[in-house]
C-alpha cells in the first residue's frame, strides 16, 4: 500500500476529527456525539482502505455499482456501508442487501421495495428521510409537510427503520447563513419524533460547513473533500 498515501488520509482525517471535537466543544454539545460518515463516492478500493488503516470504518456511496465493485475488493475489511445517492427503482434490491445505512429516502414506492428486499438474516435497513429544505427542483427530497406520512407509512415495513432525517442545503459561505437548514431541520425532527420513535438521526453537514450542522444537532456529517481530496475526474471512476 502506498505510505505516501496512507499518511496523507490519515493526516486528513486527524484534521477532521479535530474540526468535529472543536465544534462538539464550542457548542456545548457531548464528546464523541458526532460521527464522521467518509464519503467515498468516486474514490478508489485503496483510498478506502488507507482511510480504514488510519481508523475509519464508515464510508458513504453514491453508485450502486460502484459501491457494489468496491465492497467486493474489500470484503475481508469489517466496514460499514451507507447509500448516500439518489434511489433508483432498479437498485433497491442491491441497497436493501448491500448496505447498513440509506440516508435518501423520499419515496413510498421505494421504502416497500427496500422493505421487501432487505435479507430475513439481516438487521432492518436503517433509513434516513431526505428533506429539501430550499424548495429548489434540481434537489431531491421531500417538502417538509410531506415528511410525516412517509415516516408514519414507514412503520408499518419491517425491513426498514426510520433513524432520522437528512438533508443537502445549498451551499452558504457565512456561518449564520448555513445554520439556517440545519436548525430547520433539527427544528422538523423535534416536532415528528416520538418515544416510539425518536428520530435520534440528524445526516447533515459537509466538508464545508461542518460546523454549523455540529452546532445545530448533526449526529452525523458526511464528509468526503476534507478526508479524501478533491474528487477525480467523473471518467475516473
Amino acid at each position: 500500500m502506498d505510505t505516501e498515501l496512507n499518511r496523507s488520509i490519515a493526516d486528513n482525517l486527524a484534521r477532521v476529527r479535530e474540526r468535529i471535537a472543536a465544534a462538539e466543544a464550542r457548542y456545548g454539545r457531548p464528546p464523541g456525539s458526532v460521527a464522521l460518515l467518509a464519503v467515498s463516492k468516486v474514490q478508489g478500493a485503496e483510498r478506502i482502505a488507507a482511510a480504514y488503516a488510519a481508523g475509519q470504518s464508515a464510508f458513504g456511496e453514491s453508485y450502486v455499482q460502484e459501491a457494489l465493485d468496491k465492497q467486493a475488493a474489500l470484503a475481508h475489511l469489517p466496514l460499514g456501508w451507507h447509500f448516500i445517492g439518489r434511489v433508483q427503482t432498479n437498485k433497491t434490491r442491491d441497497i436493501a442487501t448491500h448496505f447498513d445505512w440509506l440516508h435518501s429516502l423520499c419515496d413510498l414506492k421505494h421504502a416497500r421495495r427496500l422493505a421487501a428486499q432487505r435479507p430475513a438474516d439481516a438487521p432492518p435497513l436503517q433509513v434516513c428521510v431526505q428533506v429539501n429544505l430550499s424548495g429548489e427542483a434540481s434537489k431531491a427530497g421531500l417538502a417538509p409537510q410531506d415528511v410525516a406520512a412517509l415516516i408514519d407509512a414507514c412503520g408499518a415495513l419491517a425491513g426498514i427503520t426510520v433513524a432520522g432525517l437528512m438533508t443537502l442545503p445549498a451551499p452558504a459561505q457565512d456561518l449564520a447563513a448555513q445554520r439556517r437548514p440545519f436548525a430547520a431541520l433539527r427544528a422538523l425532527r423535534d416536532r415528528l419524533a416520538t418515544p416510539d420513535l425518536p428520530l435520534t438521526t440528524l445526516s447533515m453537514g459537509m466538508s464545508a460547513d461542518l460546523e454549523a450542522a455540529v452546532a445545530e444537532g448533526a449526529t452525523m456529517v458526511r464528509i468526503g473533500t476534507a478526508v479524501f481530496g478533491a474528487r477525480p475526474p467523473a471518467g475516473g471512476r
